[in-house]
């Protein structure tokens, strides 16, 4: 039966189909939808893990345990999960293992565009790059067979636009696979110097053996039309070749990008006057190309962009010289910049910490949208868990001049914050950590953490305190102190108390997304026409619901949640 999926979702079958026993991932868009459709198939046994790191090492300890194990992220996360990456390729597996990570070209949700081709390169392993949701499902099955084939883990690569598209998948019934018996073997998995000396003559034993398999597999494909353009490309950039050249051109698609196959490129560029190159972010296959003494068109001189996603316009603008065939808009389309939901439990927190004109140290999440106006709150934001470690820094740089906070929400407190906040109490640090609590995962969907009490597969788990582990850190109890951040005085009261104290001290801002099924509504606010003023203060705590309209402030009583932010802010209680 065929059914519409999107990438992620095809992955998830392809996983089930494999015989997959074990997936352990950490949310981040564009590659969650994998592991939430895995935990639909109960054969799967499917978790979220603290960060990426972890999962892969869980992921790995269940490949050589002997089941196939899945471990999924985007490509931020990959920088995360680094070191036991490049391990996996010396320790190699028992049942299969494949790690799946979503590059995000553009952009669309993440901090940096990054190119996960060159850890692949880098960590000697193999790597597959499916180009719409029936290769995700093909691929992800024919990894296992590849994994084990030549005893190693599988990277495969998605980018946005494939994770996130639709297209027609077979369904198929799954394979299952029996548990391999477990075999001590201290030489091949304890990476001490000694057996690591030996395990990297495999290693690259093993890239040898897949340089000759990248020659003829399946993954690599030509199509011919009789044409003296040759384009060579990967994953989502053959189907804009495909749409801007047609016909028009002969083709060598990559599926298998870590190794690529030398003679196969060779000979397909010999039979062709001009060689085209198209690839997303770096030139990976074109410089492999000029390795090879290929004279190739790409992005070294400068016609094809370095930054940002392709698309079939681009295309033609770029190598065909057409003008887009999309006509102008005749008004100019106004800005949609994102802003934090109706009720977002965090409005209030940067509304307070921009009224009080203190440094913020931000970090990953929904959160990271208290830089932007009218709230302009947080000075930085650098990557998972940096908020806690770098404002550590800078206040043993500039001491005492000045007052700083760090900004962090539950989830990536635990994924990452953690190690930063026992830095700051080892060393001495003298910072307030603000642990933004909205009871979820939000920015990548609602999905579960180590606090929530529940699990991907929705059982019960210990429900952990913020309040306990913190201490457990070495902050004084006296100086961990948790407020609803919807409550503004009290909240400014503990924020100044705090940030006054000569220790490391942990405000937890605990109040549910707004988004949540769970969370509490109340009515919708309005205002009294006859009483406002029109004084805008309403205005500066950035509410998509409020606007002005004549001279007055309006709420839009189908996007109000009641939260109550605007009715602290009315002094003359024009709101209610």
């Amino acid at each position: 039966m065929k059914k519409l999926m999107l990438g992620n979702e095809a992955v998830a079958r392809g996983l089930y189909e494999a015989g997959v026993r074990f997936v352990s991932s950490y949310p981040g868009t564009p590659s969650t939808e994998i592991t939430e459709n895995t935990a639909l198939y109960k054969e799967m046994y499917s978790e979220w893990a603290p960060n990426e790191k972890v999962a892969l090492e869980a992921a790995l300890g269940a490949a050589i345990g002997g089941g196939r194990s899945f471990c999924g992220m985007k490509h931020v996360g990959l920088n995360v999960a680094a070191d036991p990456l490049f391990v996996t390729a010396y320790t190699g597996i028992s049942a299969g293992m494949v790690i799946g990570v979503a590059d995000d070209p553009g952009m669309h949700s993440s901090q940096n565009e990054q190119d996960s081709r060159h850890y692949a390169i880098a960590a000697k392993l193999p790597m597959l790059e499916p180009a719409n949701s029936c290769e995700c499902k093909e691929y992800a099955k024919a990894a296992y067979e590849l994994s084990e084939r030549f005893d190693t883990p599988v990277i495969l690569r998605l980018t946005t636009r494939v994770s996130h598209s639709r297209s027609p998948v077979e369904e198929n019934e799954r394979a299952e696979t029996e548990i391999k018996p477990y075999v001590k073997d201290a030489a091949k998995h304890v990476m001490m110097p000694a057996n690591a000396k030996k395990r990297h003559y495999v290693v690259e034993e093993h890239l040898d053996a897949l340089k000759k398999y990248a020659e003829d597999c399946p993954f690599n494909t030509t199509e011919k039309n009789g044409s003296d353009i040759g384009i060579i490309t990967a994953g989502n950039c053959w189907n804009y070749a495909k749409e801007a050249f047609g016909r028009n051109a002969d083709y060598l698609k990559l599926g298998l990008l870590n190794p690529l196959p030398d003679e196969l490129i060779k000979n397909f560029a010999a039979g062709h006057k001009t060689v085209i190159v198209i690839e997303e972010l770096d030139p990976v296959i074109e410089n492999h190309c000029r390795s090879l003494g290929i004279n190739v068109v790409g992005k070294k001189d400068g016609i094809l962009p370095m930054c940002g996603e392709y698309s079939e316009e681009i295309l033609k603008e770029k190598l065909l010289g057409q003008e887009p065939s999309y006509c102008e808009i005749g008004a100019p389309v106004p800005g949609r910049p994102p802003v934090l939901c109706p009720g977002c439990p965090h409005r209030g927190v940067f509304y307070v910490l921009s009224k009080l004109k203190l440094r913020v140290s931000g970090d990953i999440g929904c959160y990271t949208l208290g830089a932007v106006a009218p709230l302009s709150a947080i000075d930085s934001v650098y990557c998972m868990g940096a908020s806690i470690s770098s404002l550590h820094g800078t206040c043993k740089v500039r001491g005492e001049e000045e007052k700083f906070v760090a900004v962090i929400g539950d989830s990536t407190f635990m994924h990452s914050g953690l190690t930063g906040l026992v830095n700051v109490v080892y060393n001495g640090g003298n910072t307030t950590t603000l642990i933004l609590d909205n009871s979820i995962t939000g920015m990548t969907g609602h999905q579960d953490n180590p606090l929530t009490g529940k699990t991907l597969m929705g059982e019960k788990a210990p429900n952990l305190s913020l309040e306990d582990i913190c201490a457990s850190l070495g902050v004084s109890r006296e100086h961990i102190k948790a407020v609803d951040p919807a409550d503004l005085g009290a909240l400014e009261k503990v924020i100044k108390e705090e940030t006054a104290s000569n220790c490391p001290s942990v405000v937890i801002c605990r109040r549910p997304c707004a988004l949540l099924k769970t969370a509490v509504r109340k009515p919708a606010l309005h205002v009294d026409r006859e009483k406002c003023i029109g004084c805008r203060s309403c205005m500066r705590i950035g509410c998509p619901c409020i606007s002005m309209s004549d001279g007055k402030a309006v709420i839009d009583e189908l996007m109000c949640v009641g939260c109550g932010l605007c009715e602290q802010m009315c002094r003359i209680r024009a709101i209610g």
